[in-house]
């Protein structure tokens, strides 16, 4: 026989209803979105890494200050003695070599104690101040490498061109630090992959060891904030989301390149390229120029950038160009007495 309610009964249930789900006592709740897991980051070096690296604080604060605050600095190491509170976890070992880092395995330990997702790495001084071979090192370089990808595929690395050092011991170290810097960018293009970028980080340039060590080699307070200076850019390009069109917003611009010659001589001339941020709401955090130069043009030279090949990028520290703003690199070419008027196309990009 098939029931009818009655109309006051319906009534009254419908509402006892609407107070259980008012208060929760139809079942759980939706789970609540997990929150996103920090941005892991490990400092990776020696002592100017680790003993203290006060460099490191003064990253860890540009960081924070720019809103970049769901980040973790990891390492086995937690030296604190530097004037602002920061994370100070890293991998920064005093006296260590990277050579002698990948020879006997240390790195997959520290690695699987603490699962960074970027790695920060200056390291190879003490490598070039005990006069090893720039292949040797390289080759160091890139089993660590190999074994950050083997523990996380997506590894992103961020590789410094060492800071200069000039301890009284050791006469030849400057030379020998810049001919290992030289060599860095064409490994580092060797070995980047699209799913585990390897970037370049110009820490040598406009870097001074009478002005910004205290001993020739280890950091000052002037060296800390130069060093802290070209990591923030590489550094925060990766923990940019990059959702376009957000005024300010790192990494979501557009660029381009106007080149004009300095001067010329027979065999060569002096060129000059002015990079502008083309965006008026965005920021750009990362820019590189291909130059296209005459028939028997050769680059010989480049400051205030990173060259690879034909292909000249930011230098870290004027990467970050705010919008309509603009920054300058030049270089030096030889080139054939045929070549005729000094001249280059240069098509640029932006990230």
């Amino acid at each position: 026989m098939r029931s009818r309610r009655h109309p006051l009964l319906t009534a009254c249930l419908a509402a006892l209803f609407a107070l259980a789900v008012g208060f929760g006592l139809t079942g759980a709740p939706p789970a609540a979105a997990a929150a996103a897991a920090p941005v892991r980051i490990m400092p990776l070096g020696d002592s100017i890494t680790g003993s203290p690296g006060c460099w490191r604080s003064l990253l860890w604060d540009q960081l924070q200050n720019a809103g970049y605050t769901d980040i973790d600095f990891v390492g086995t190491l937690n030296a604190q003695s530097c004037a602002l509170t920061h994370d100070a976890d890293n991998e920064g070992h005093g006296g260590f070599l990277a050579t002698t880092t990948a020879d006997q395995n240390l790195l997959p330990g520290w690695l699987a104690a603490t699962a960074p997702d970027i790695v920060v790495m200056h390291f190879g001084t003490n490598d070039v101040w005990s006069s090893i071979a720039p292949d040797t090192i390289l080759a160091a370089y890139t089993k660590l490498v190999g074994q950050m990808r083997a523990a996380n595929p997506a590894m992103k690395v961020l590789v410094a061109q060492l800071i200069p050092i000039n301890p009284s011991s050791c006469a030849e170290c400057a030379a020998r630090t810049v001919a290992f810097n030289q060599r860095i960018p064409a490994w580092a293009q060797g070995i980047t992959t699209a799913q585990s970028p390897v970037s370049v980080v110009d820490q040598w340039t406009g870097f001074d060891t009478a002005t910004d060590t205290y001993d020739g080699v280890h950091p000052n307070a002037s060296g800390d904030a130069k060093m802290a200076a070209r990591w923030y850019p590489a550094l925060s390009a990766l923990l940019t989301p990059g959702d376009p069109g957000e005024p300010g917003e790192p990494g979501s611009g557009g660029c381009s390149a106007a080149f004009r010659a300095v001067s010329a001589w027979q065999g060569g001339y002096q060129g000059e390229v002015t990079v502008t941020n083309t965006s008026s709401t965005a920021a750009i955090s990362s820019w590189a120029v291909t130059l296209a130069l005459p028939a028997g043009s050769r680059l010989t030279q480049v400051w205030n950038g990173a060259l690879t090949g034909t292909t000249v990028r930011d230098a870290g520290w004027n990467g970050t160009l705010t919008p309509g703003a603009s920054t300058t690199f030049g270089f030096v070419a030889s080139t054939s007495d045929a070549a005729g008027t000094p001249s280059a196309t240069a098509p640029c990009s932006a990230s």
